[in-house]
């Protein structure tokens, strides 16, 4: 991975990660969780300033995490992510149970990313998400059962909604009809 092989103590600073459920100490407000990771991770000290914008907890950087909404958590766990700039970021769920403009702002966040030359891996179980994305790897049950675009993913299956061309290609490989 990145020219690395897995587990690289080099990597820990090229991968960023982000639990389903944030991985942030409780006790410490999200300005003192930034700079401990900061610390973990030796990201620079301007990093936790940097984040805590990207994430829009500017608001509540001195506010202590289990005080925190579910929405707020989770951006506190993105922003972990974020320090030292990752060339890989690996999202799970990262908008699971947030209200629809902060997943839009997210999503913008994400395309900002990407578009400054990070890779973005973002698992869900949501096709909404999924339509979101420039490439979508289609799983069940630990295979793989699509690789593409969502446009070219619904042309292959012949319908518009991706939840839909999903369950077309569970009953096309199961041997069932759609």
């Amino acid at each position: 991975m990145l020219g690395e092989p897995a587990g690289s103590p080099r990597l820990r600073r090229r991968v960023g990660y982000a639990t389903q459920r944030p991985a942030v100490y409780a006790d410490l407000t999200v300005a003192e969780n930034l700079r401990y990771f900061a610390s973990v991770l030796r990201a620079p000290r301007s990093d936790v300033d940097r984040v805590i914008g990207e994430v829009g907890l500017e608001g509540s950087r001195d506010q202590v995490a289990a005080t925190l909404s579910g929405g707020q958590l989770g951006r506190a766990g993105l922003a972990v992510a974020l320090l030292g700039s990752p060339d890989l970021l690996v999202l799970d769920e990262p908008t699971v149970g947030l209200d629809p403009v902060l997943r839009q702002e997210l999503w913008e966040l994400f395309r900002g990313l990407a578009a400054g030359g990070a890779t973005l891996l973002v698992s869900s179980h949501v096709m909404d998400e999924a339509r979101r994305t420039d490439r979508l790897l289609l799983m069940r049950e630990g295979r793989i059962l699509a690789d593409g675009t969502p446009e070219g993913l619904r042309a292959r299956t012949g319908v518009d909604d991706l939840e839909a061309a999903f369950l077309h290609l569970i009953a096309e490989t199961s041997g069932s009809a759609a």
